[in-house]
């Protein structure tokens, strides 16, 4: 058993630390917490203290990261693992140190929170019927608030967009039939976001069916012909410009149909990381969502270091043991 295997090596450690080290009954619980909450990780990967790899580390500390650990605490793990590897090593129990190189966890970037592919598909297709606290009136006002709806989630998703792009995004923006809009990113610079066949699919419903209905739709002031001449691409009834409250409301009640309740930028990072992981060069993926500089992008790169890893074992003729 994983469990018991690892109990031996941390009843080992401990006596180690209290006999030899001499060190008080607070150090030692903290080291017992510790390493304790790595076995359990370990066992569920059904592998042992003595058999860990570098990569078994490093996704420990990443998972701690993506749990909201802080820094600090993520340090202190990773020091209570370099001593136990570093007792295992000097008492022969092992021949390499699998701490070994890992840099300090404040090197270290927290890897954006993405949806799964099947969430993602989920969210996409969940049915929209919640749009905040007003009345919608009838059910042809109800069906354009949903198409809108759809079209916004498959924009988030296939060109990586921020919120305050979408709520900002204009007409004359949409290339519809090139498959690509403009868009205005931080600093007012623009890029081109492309547009695949669903997210064309959606707004060419959008546009020709919901559009005319939520620009003729209550008004709370505004006149009939500024609602129908908004300049804005997505509009609420009545032609009013969407607030990023709205829209963020929209996404955690479409992403509750995945099981997962996910933020605008979650969807951007669903954008990135898929395409990563089906094999987009991190340059593509930078020009898509952005960034000015590609170190921000490379956050990435453990996606597709992944993805290599796992076509070369699977087609490498030598990858795998004889």
């Amino acid at each position: 058993m994983a469990s018991q295997a690892n109990s031996r090596v941390l009843s080992g450690f401990l006596d180690y630390l209290r006999i030899e080290k001499g060190l008080a009954p607070l150090s030692i619980s903290a080291y017992t917490t510790d390493i304790g909450q790595f076995s359990e990780f370990l066992e569920k990967r059904k592998r042992v203290l003595l058999t860990v790899r570098r990569g078994d580390v490093r996704d420990f500390l990443q998972q701690l990261f993506s749990n909201q650990v802080d820094g600090r605490s993520v340090g202190r793990k990773l020091s209570a693992l370099r001593h136990l590897y570093r007792y295992l090593l000097l008492d022969k129990k092992i021949e390499h140190d699998p701490t070994l190189n890992i840099e300090s966890p404040r090197q270290w970037k927290v890897l954006p929170k993405a949806l799964a592919r099947d969430e993602m598909e989920a969210t996409l297709a969940a049915p929209l019927t919640r749009h905040g606290s007003g009345k919608v009136r009838n059910a042809k006002e109800s069906a354009a608030l949903i198409a809108r709806d759809r079209a916004m989630l498959e924009v988030f998703y296939a060109g990586a967009l921020r919120v305050s792009e979408v709520v900002n995004a204009k007409l004359e923006d949409l290339k519809l039939e090139a498959g690509y809009m403009l868009v205005r990113g931080k600093g007012d610079k623009e890029r081109v976001a492309p547009l695949g066949k669903s997210a064309q699919g959606a707004l060419t419903q959008y546009l020709a069916e919901s559009r005319p209905v939520l620009a003729s739709g209550k008004r709370n002031g505004v006149s009939a012909a500024s609602a129908m001449n908004s300049p804005l691409l997505f509009i609420a009834r009545g032609g009013r410009k969407l607030t990023r409250q709205r829209v963020w409301q929209m996404v955690r009640a479409a992403s509750a149909a995945s099981g997962r309740i996910a933020s605008p930028h979650t969807l951007r990072h669903s954008c990135a990381t898929h395409m990563v992981e089906n094999g987009a060069d991190l340059r593509t993926v930078q020009t898509i969502l952005g960034h000015a500089d590609i170190s921000t992008t490379q956050i990435y790169t453990h996606l597709a270091l992944d993805r290599l890893r796992t076509v070369y074992q699977k087609h490498h003729p030598r990858a795998k043991a004889r």
